[in-house]
């Protein structure tokens, strides 16, 4: 029977996988600061207005505290990724992965024919053709149009599409905006023309940590030496050719047609071994998985571990400890924002006591009037005017007896901004009769809004801790 005949089938490459998660991944970016719920964005974080929208939810800068939880998350993921996979963030989620796949292989290669295959990453265009310096001169233009897109839907969950079309109609106003965004593109632009993909090799910090996070089970691009054979003796290759292997390794399968070499992004050789250099693209598991399939063989080249290839002691062990750590972090730390996320306040009030404990005041039918003054700063951190005012829960038995003075009606907040408020509380009655001290009284500040039926709102209330200081007697018998 032929080789031919004996070929295997060819599975799906993994490049088409690949490009398949770009797309879904460019999709989701792109659209995700338009999707709007009840005015709020899926992650908008907006110093000009001082707000965090997080899963719709709309939260004050004072309530960043959740901002380290959603670094956490990002951070832990990425390392349990790594763990789990290697640089599979790298090769599959990373923009400057996605962003020199678009420019190398869409517009260079597909687009402009300035490059002549996407398997061949290695040989650059023949710059010394005029056509072809036409052409790269079109390549830079078309990514630098895309560029300015990528900087300005990163500067989009900063400030939100709705404002950033607004204020480019007014671009003397906001030059800071345009500046960042035009800073953005013209670093892509350097990035991924000029840098390629030494961005990977030399100057992301990654690629140094993840050499801590690997273990024997890590997933990763692979050379089977044990049935390809050793090419390489430290950084020495020793073999260029078949015959020159198999005279040392007679039952070594690599047919040295370097395939893998060639079509490697960051310029590596699979078969030395590690390197940090790889980003777990798997072009060369593609590439060895076609040249060994039209012989009827399985790929030198896989995406496996240590473990299961290089020591052939069992098959991978996804679920260890470590993952399972990982998994339980990423967890806790998501139950932990959602709980604190839900608890959100959908106004903020500080309520700061008066330097003057109280003051008082006699009445004409013998009773002497009793006033405790605060400082309520309040904030609506809704979209809409609203009005507000309190109500006061004094200790079990006080009911009624402690009274809002000032203000004497509901008053109305706008969006985002600060209101403070002098308010007063008073009594005429004897809440307390102490002859040694001043009696520090707890109380309850509710404060809510009214909707739009004139009714206290369940949504928009929040309750504060505060004290009423009633005077000894001493004081009370002074005031008459």
């Amino acid at each position: 029977m032929s080789e031919k005949k004996q070929a295997l089938k060819i599975p799906t490459p993994w490049r088409i996988k690949r490009y398949y998660v770009y797309v879904i991944a460019t999709i989701i970016s792109l659209s995700l600061p338009w999707i709007i719920i009840d005015g709020n964005h899926f992650f908008l974080l907006s110093f000009d207005k001082m707000k965090l929208h997080l899963a719709f939810v709309q939260f004050d800068m004072q309530e960043l505290y959740l901002m380290p939880f959603l670094l956490m998350l990002m951070f832990l993921g990425i390392f349990g990724m790594t763990v789990v996979g290697g640089r599979v963030f790298c090769g599959w989620v990373c923009p400057q992965t996605v962003f020199r796949v678009i420019y190398r292989d869409l517009i260079e290669t597909k687009i402009l024919g300035l490059r002549g295959r996407i398997k061949n990453k290695q040989k650059e265009p023949d710059m010394s053709k005029p056509e072809n310096k036409v052409k790269k001169v079109i390549a830079v233009l078309m990514w630098s149009v895309l560029a300015v897109i990528a900087g300005a839907d990163f500067i989009w969950y900063f400030v939100p599409p709705e404002d950033f079309f607004n204020y480019l109609n007014n671009p003397a106003d906001h030059m800071t905006m345009i500046g960042f965004v035009l800073g953005v593109a013209a670093f892509l632009i350097y990035d991924i023309v000029f840098l390629k993909e030494n961005f990977c090799i030399y100057v992301c910090p990654y690629s140094r940590v993840q050499s801590v996070l690997y273990d024997d089970h890590t997933v990763m691009a692979l050379y089977d030496m044990h049935r390809g054979g050793d090419i390489y003796e430290g950084h020495e290759k020793k073999f260029t050719k078949q015959k020159e292997l198999q005279a040392f390794e007679p039952t070594a399968e690599c047919t040295t047609c370097e395939q893998c070499v060639t079509v490697c992004p960051t310029h590596i050789d699979i078969r030395q071994g590690l390197q940090l250099e790889c980003i777990n693209c798997l072009e060369c598991v593609d590439a060895c998985t076609t040249v060994m399939g039209k012989l009827g063989k399985p790929s030198l080249v896989t995406w496996s571990s240590d473990y299961e290839i290089v020591d052939q002691k069992g098959k991978t062990k996804y679920f260890r400890p470590k993952v399972l750590a990982y998994i339980a972090l990423l967890v806790g730390i998501s139950i932990i924002l959602g709980m604190m996320g839900s608890t959100k306040e959908h106004m903020l009030l500080n309520i700061n006591k008066e330097t003057r404990l109280y003051s008082t005041k006699a009445l004409n039918d013998g009773r002497v009037r009793v006033d405790n003054s605060y400082v309520f700063l309040l904030q609506n951190t809704e979209n809409e005017k609203m009005k507000f005012y309190f109500d006061i829960i004094p200790p079990k038995g006080m009911e009624g007896k402690i009274k809002i003075i000032k203000p004497s009606k509901p008053f109305m907040a706008t969006p985002g901004a600060k209101k403070k408020k002098v308010v007063t509380l008073r009594t005429t009655e004897v809440l307390v009769s102490d002859p040694r001290k001043d009696t520090i009284i707890p109380i309850t500040i509710h404060a809510y809004a009214f909707d739009k039926d004139g009714k206290k709102s369940e949504k928009v209330s929040v309750i504060r801790k505060s004290t009423f200081i009633f005077p000894k007697e001493s004081i009370l018998k002074a005031a008459k």
